[in-house]
């Protein structure tokens, strides 16, 4: 099997850490990161993913927590956790999309029948409503931020039992709600061993952007390989590697890809992206289109803190070559 070799694109900035669990969160938390960021009512609002190891008990506590800031870089964490809605355990990774001017709030229920997809929505991030919560097993969903004919839109990951000549693959859909609790219409967007730097896993990030040539998805990609170690804090078996990959979607059709890059947007490279919980791991999960044409995007690293990279609209869509 080859070995992750591939180079991330000159157009990715790295603005470095911007979330830190030991020095930025107000409670006991070993990792804080995976998180959404949307612009909403004139401020930066984020909700990120975090775990708390109990070295006494051996297990973790995972909530969600909220922060707040003026500039996207400095943010201002919440003393208590955002999100802790009866029946739900285990929340993970949260995405969000503003659409029709309410915040869509996308995250995971890890519970003992499973990983469950769920959907919530709220309005002023002290209220909110669950929408749907699917069978077991879903995750990574994003919705987007128009409906089309009315439809909301979404892209997801659901997981396989088991695969068709033994293979374990994680691919990416697409299904569409006309009330975001009950979703259908689904299809194939991208196979996992679609490109050359991915054989594993992919799964959508922030929400799509929409332009002139189609809809702008950032991705995660996952490469395993079984002959090279990644040694992390808590496994000295640790094979894959965690990137950022980059495609376009039509417009009309959005699971039919327009473009795509058959490079990696971003690989890890910076010691706080190869060395953590989960070493060499990039895991974007946001993107925030600025006024000036610059696009955010957030991202996981190592499974440990929040990360924030930039780039230029224009540059990021050169990069998915027509099909």
């Amino acid at each position: 099997m080859a070995k992750f070799t591939w180079k991330g694109s000159p157009a990715i900035k790295r603005q470095g850490i911007v979330l830190d669990p030991e020095k930025d969160v107000p409670w006991p938390c070993h990792m804080a990161y995976n998180a959404g960021v949307v612009k909403f009512n004139g401020r930066y609002n984020m909700l990120f993913r975090n775990i708390f190891w109990n070295e006494r008990y051996g297990k973790s506590t995972r909530r969600i927590g909220r922060a707040v800031s003026d500039d996207g870089i400095r943010w201002d964490v919440d003393p208590d956790f955002w999100f802790r809605p009866d029946g739900i355990t285990n929340p993970e990774d949260p995405r969000m999309t503003v659409c029709d001017g309410r915040v869509y709030v996308t995250f995971t229920e890890n519970c003992r029948d499973g990983i469950r997809g769920c959907i919530a929505v709220t309005d002023d991030f002290e209220n909110y409503e669950i929408l749907s919560m699917s069978a077991p097993d879903n995750r990574n969903m994003i919705v987007f931020p128009e409906r089309r004919n009315g439809k909301f839109l979404r892209l997801e990951r659901p997981f396989r039992a088991y695969g068709m000549r033994g293979e374990d693959r994680y691919d990416m859909w697409f299904s569409d709600s006309p009330d975001a609790r009950y979703w259908g219409n689904t299809h194939l967007v991208l196979r996992a061993n679609d490109l050359p730097y991915c054989n594993w896993k992919n799964g959508p990030s922030g929400q799509p952007i929409r332009t002139d040539k189609g809809w702008l998805v950032i991705f995660h990609a996952t490469h395993y390989d079984p002959d090279t170690v990644y040694p992390t804090w808590r496994d000295e078996n640790w094979h894959k590697v965690y990137c950022a990959g980059i495609m376009m979607l039509d417009l009309e059709e959005p699971w039919k890809i327009v473009g795509i890059s058959q490079d990696p947007l971003m690989v890890p490279e910076e010691p706080y992206e190869t060395d953590g919980f989960r070493s060499y791991t990039i895991f974007p999960s946001a993107t925030l289109l600025e006024d000036d044409g610059t696009v955010r995007i957030y991202y996981g690293a190592c499974d440990t803190v929040l990360a924030l990279a930039t780039a230029k609209l224009d540059d990021l869509i050169g990069l998915c070559k027509p099909l």
